[in-house]
């Protein structure tokens, strides 16, 4: 009987000397709170005008209050990732119909923006349009024209003189090589002709089943497929109709879902619009025919 008096006397002990090291904590806590009460928090935004001319512009913009708040306490700020789009039926034959029409009306004279005569220009200029714009390849094709008109001249072309005119397109050294090479085996394999085939003309050095659409589509008037360039593929993604990234996989689910006689024109459509409203890093969305049919996490609202 006495150990078990002892045994709680200690525990007794224990528990009072727990209470008294937790007075003084809570003292402590409650001169803090006192000290620092009334006072206003020192985080917080810096007056705009004392920002830097590109913090201010992203203020301007609207970027939310957390990540403002870093912004102008110059801290990092971690790249938030589009959020993934939200249709819950994107390829619903009605939103496609939607999209098409929009489409439609927004460019109803749309045609390919390279500057041709006849589908030898328009093979060419298309070669030489990869990584770089349609303008650019517009302000060397009547030089080039000019000097080789034919596939045979240039076909007999020097290389060097074919280099100097195209170089402003950048990559000039391939390009020379493929379009000599192009002239060649039209006059070789084809008498000279542009053949009317995707078979036959991705033969040809520098064309691959891109350059093939374009011709077919744009000079023949055949629908071949759906021409896919950077702005068809951005766009196709931003509209969930397609979530790959390679090429010939988005054209095979664009030519799955929209209907065969507006191939061609569906592509200019698309290829217009990424140009000149659904931009890569800032679409101008307030501007878009489509914008309520999308549901992509890259929107922002800037306008021309």
């Amino acid at each position: 009987m006495t150990t078990v008096k002892r045994a709680a006397t200690k525990t007794t002990s224990k528990k009072s000397a727990g209470q008294k090291n937790a007075a003084p904590k809570k003292a402590v806590r409650r001169s803090i709170d006192a000290a620092g009460a009334g006072k206003q928090p020192t985080r917080g935004l810096t007056p705009p005008q004392k920002l830097t001319a590109k913090k201010r512009e992203l203020a301007i913009e609207g970027v939310p209050a957390a990540k403002a708040r870093k912004i102008a306490g110059g801290e990092p700020v971690a790249k938030k990732k589009s959020a993934k789009g939200g249709t819950a039926k994107p390829l619903a034959p009605e939103r496609i119909a939607a999209i098409l029409d929009a489409l439609r009306k927004t460019y109803p004279n749309v045609v390919c923006a390279l500057t041709h005569r006849n589908a030898f220009e328009l093979l060419i200029a298309t070669i030489l349009s990869a990584q770089t714009t349609d303008v650019t390849v517009n302000k060397v094709t009547p030089e080039l024209f000019d000097h080789f008109p034919t596939p045979q001249a240039l076909a007999k072309a020097r290389i060097e003189d074919i280099e100097r005119i195209i170089k402003p397109t950048g990559f000039f050294h391939s390009k020379a090589k493929n379009i000599q090479g192009a002239g060649r085996v039209l006059v070789e394999k084809f008498g000279g002709k542009v053949p009317q085939t995707i078979d036959e003309l991705t033969q040809i050095p520098g064309a691959a089943r891109k350059t093939a659409n374009v011709v077919l589509g744009s000079w023949f008037g055949i629908a071949s497929g759906i021409v896919v360039d950077t702005h068809v593929g951005r766009l196709s993604r931003r509209l969930e109709l397609t979530k790959n990234e390679d090429p010939v996989k988005v054209e095979q689910d664009l030519t799955k879902i929209i209907p065969q006689d507006r191939w061609v024109q569906f592509s200019h459509e698309l290829i217009h619009h990424g140009r000149q409203v659904c931009l890569a890093r800032k679409p101008h969305c307030v501007d878009c025919s489509v914008e309520k049919l999308c549901n992509s996490g890259d929107k922002t609202w800037t306008s021309h």
